[in-house]
Order: structure tokens, then sequence, then C-alpha cells
């Protein structure tokens, strides 16, 4: 699941040539808040029928580190125990995300993916751009990002700025590595998922290949059309089959999910 929850990263604006990062460090937090949970079911198909294979998980609290108010966001991706003899997901991110200026403090990854482990911890200094690991001290760029920081970092942006086609930005640390990715907007349209019709924003993002992923731009968010920007729909093929994820329950929105046509 180390994608599906990449995967929810949401748009980040622009396709001017900008360095990764550089127009939005000023951005301030208008989508969300404290106590928000949502919920997703991951379907999975080889030949086309879509079975419940998983869910995944985002929950925010605000608390305090070192004395400085942050976003505690937890999000975890589990297979159903039907399918752990196909490919078990045990999977746990954690991020503290400053919360005047929606950069990531620290990270902290601790996945079991069919069999491969993997156990990260990142601290991230945002004035001397560095990033500390249990292997080091690496330089990053401006405005650096992390998976989950990512998603709640984008999820203010502001998508009438935009047209269809634009690329956008952003630099994400992973792996002891600097990613410099970007996300292709695709406009705005309905879409219908398991739990109901929405209003959307639609993109691909470009994707790090994975244990599950393939790279490049073969996967599609949807994203809700209203002041939340939270995920609804994820659609992508991986190694075998194809995948999809819905969002299927959600509490303590920040707003009302106006972009709801219909309930299922």
């Amino acid at each position: 699941m180390k994608k599906i929850l990449i995967i929810l990263l949401v748009a980040i604006a622009g396709w001017l040539p900008l360095k990764a990062g550089d127009e939005f460090c000023g951005i301030r937090n208008t989508s969300f808040h404290d106590g928000e949970n949502i919920t997703f079911t991951i379907f999975y198909a080889v030949i086309g029928v879509y079975v419940n294979a998983g869910s995944a998980n985002f929950i925010v609290t605000q608390e305090k580190m070192s004395n400085k108010p942050v976003y505690h966001i937890v999000g975890t991706g589990t297979s159903n125990s039907s399918y752990d003899w196909i490919f078990k997901v045990r999977d746990r991110y954690e991020s503290y995300i400053d919360t005047a200026t929606l950069q990531p403090l620290k990270f902290i990854r601790n996945v079991d993916e069919g069999g491969y482990k993997k156990y990260e911890n990142i601290t991230f200094n945002q004035q001397t751009n560095t990033a500390i690991t249990t292997k080091g001290v690496y330089k990053v760029p401006n405005c650096i990002q992390d998976v989950l920081s990512s998603i709640y970092y984008a999820r203010n942006i502001d998508f009438s700025k935009y047209k269809e086609g634009d690329k956008i930005p952003f630099s994400m640390f992973l792996d002891d590595e600097v990613y410099n990715l970007y996300i292709k907007y695709m406009g705005r349209e309905t879409v219908k998922t398991k739990y109901g019709k929405f209003r959307a924003i639609k993109f691909k993002p470009l994707l790090v290949k994975g244990t599950l992923f393939e790279g490049g731009e073969k996967m599609t968010v949807w994203v809700s059309d209203d002041p939340n920007h939270i995920p609804l729909r994820i659609e992508s093929p991986i190694v075998v089959g194809t995948v999809k994820v819905d969002m299927m329950q959600y509490s303590n929105l920040r707003y009302p999910l106006s972009s709801m046509i219909s309930f299922r």
C-alpha cells in the first residue's frame, strides 16, 4: 500500500517553470481540521471483476511537538485477511506537520507489503533544508514534503487558477532520496463511486515505480470539487490486474461535502 497511500497525494498547482515547491511555501490550511477521519475501500481485479481486497484510513489530530502546534496525521493500509495469502499488507504512515506552514517536521513509515518490510524515521529541519534519517543527513529542496504531508498540503490548492493539462511540480523525500514529481491536472468532471455521485477534480500523478505500481502517468485520481478536496476515487493498473480505491466513510470534515450529487 505504499503507493495506495502516495497516490492520495492530490493536485499541487501550476505548470510554470519553477523549482519544485517554490510557489507553495506560503499556503495556509483551509481544507481540513482536527478530528477529520476518512476511510477508503480498496478493490482489486484481474479479469475485470472487482473484489474488496482491503482498506485505508486517514486520521488528523492536532497536537504539540516541542511546544509547536502540529497536525499529527496517521495513514494506515490493510489487506483483508482472506487475501493475505496473495499479498499481505500492514502499513502505517505518520506525519507531524507544522500547523502554520504545512511543512513536515517528522515522518514515520512502518510497512509490511507481501513480505517486504521497511521502517523509516525522518526528522525535517526547514531552516537548514535537511532531512535526518537513521542513515545520515540529506540536503533537500525548499518546501520538501513527505508522503502524507504532500496529500494534506495539496488539498489547500486553489484549483480554479489552473487549466487542463497543466503539470504541477513538487518534491518529496522518501527512502533517503528526493523525488522530483508532478501532477497533471485533467479538469473537472462528474464521477460515480461506490459511495455516490460527485462533482470532482481529476488529475494524473507521476508515480515512482514500486512493489505494486509501475512508474509514469497511468493512475487517475478524483477529489471532491468543494473546499474539502478529499480523495473520492483512484484507479490504476498494477503489476498484475488493476486497483480501484473509493472513499467509503468520513467524519468531521471541515465543510459539508457539497460536491456530492447523490448517495450510492
